[in-house]
């Protein structure tokens, strides 16, 4: 059979519109297996013309649509045809199950990985998306992912290292890693709703070097914690009232940045002075009794129209980032008005001071949602211990009262 041409679509079309009859129209050869077709029919206000991918199977017709004519043009479609369904019918596979087998370009890769952490509620999920922001157009948006090569990730890597942002550096390359790790393991997740598959036979970001890790000792001592917690009463600079307040929950409870910086008013039972988490960065659920100071504090604070305890300055409708918190108490640091501290040195410093109230490692760690790794604890203990912790946080306050009363920002042993 002839291959179809423009014109004798054109006139099919025009024929179909005064009659009710539908039309198929066969391009070129192919009886028996498969062939591209375009079905015309007439509908109530109009003619829709669609291509077709045609299959017989167990003597049975099979269809599967695959765009409209003119906006698919001829030739598109003989060239989508081919490409996602001829080997396909060749093989006898079924049409229904064929998809875009075009290789993905680095741009679906990073997306369909964003897109990925997003629907199973990762809170990176920004942070990784801007990361890999930085580099897509570096390395072509619209290459496919399986033609990088690791000597051009460590050339996109490079000028953020050189200009002196070391854990940025590092930060890029691991989320650059992880898209390609997430999509050599998507190929054939029937879970994955991306579209493309990539075709990846190795992760090109795999053995560039990690920066070297250099763990945290830093903790504030009694002195400079008092000092910490009275400037954050009352900052010596212009600030948004409910950073110094989300900052002064993080010393007290002893939580990690990013859950008290979420914190919302759903999570909040002031009856019960509980703070209940249903996921947190472990994945599993957490719930802390707060010491009576913190439930103070969280009572006297307003939840925003989003029900943020901590609203974002710039977009009330977010709550702040924990890069926010690190950045407003990082530039006081240089004045002496403050000491020196960051995120993680606040979680230690509970965690020091806590011990030094009194608290056992165990309790304090159960307080932390630290992930015990003992069989018992993983596999078998379901107890909640809240009276444990309820007895644990009564001790810290009593505790930590007593020092923010010190005249010296000290307790005597």
């Amino acid at each position: 059979m002839p291959s179809l041409t423009d014109g004798e679509i054109r006139r099919a079309i025009k024929r179909v519109k005064t009659t009710i009859k539908e039309t198929v129209l066969i391009d070129g050869e192919g009886h028996g297996t498969g062939r591209l077709v375009l079905v015309i029919r007439r509908m109530p206000t109009r003619v829709t013309a669609d291509w077709m991918a045609q299959q017989w199977r167990d003597r049975k017709r099979v269809k599967k649509k695959l765009g409209a004519y003119p906006s698919m043009s001829l030739s598109e479609a003989r060239e989508v045809f081919a490409r996602d369904y001829g080997a396909a019918i060749q093989k006898r596979r079924s049409i229904k199950i064929v998809r875009d087998v075009r290789p993905g370009t680095v741009e679906d890769l990073f997306a369909a990985y964003v897109a990925h952490l997003k629907a199973n509620d990762k809170s990176s999920w920004n942070d990784v998306e801007k990361s890999l922001n930085k580099v897509v157009d570096t390395l072509g948006r619209s290459r496919p992912a399986r033609d990088i090569e690791p000597d051009e990730i460590v050339e996109c890597i490079r000028p953020i290292f050189e200009r002196g942002a070391r854990q940025m550096a590092d930060h890029v390359r691991s989320h650059i890693r992880s898209a390609f790790s997430w999509g050599m393991k998507s190929e054939h997740d029937y879970r994955s709703k991306s579209e493309r598959r990539f075709r990846l036979t190795y992760n090109p970001a795999a053995g560039i070097p990690t920066e070297p890790k250099t763990p945290g000792t830093r903790w504030l001592r009694e002195a400079e914690f008092v000092q910490l917690y009275r400037w954050l009463e009352m900052p010596s600079t212009p600030v948004h009232p409910s950073y110094p307040r989300a900052v002064q929950v993080i010393m007290l409870a002893g939580q990690r940045v990013e859950e008290i910086a979420s914190l919302h008013e759903s999570q909040w039972d002031s009856a019960e002075r509980i703070i209940d988490w249903s996921k947190t960065k472990n994945e599993k659920p957490h719930a802390i009794p707060v010491p009576d100071i913190v439930a103070e504090l969280l009572d006297s604070i307003t939840p925003n129209e989003f029900g943020w305890f901590f609203p974002s300055a710039k977009d009330p409708s977010r709550p702040v980032t924990p890069g926010t918190l690190y950045s407003f108490i990082w530039r006081q640091r240089g004045t002496g008005v403050i000491p020196h501290v960051t995120n993680r040195d606040l979680r230690r410093t509970w965690k020091t001071l806590a011990g030094k109230a009194g608290l056992s490692k165990e309790i304090r760690d159960r307080l932390q949602n630290h992930a015990l790794q003992d069989v018992s604890s993983k596999n078998y203990d379901r107890w909640t211990y809240m009276p444990e912790k309820r007895a644990a946080m009564r001790k810290w306050n009593l505790w930590v009262t007593r020092l923010l009363a010190s005249s010296q920002g000290t307790i005597a042993a």
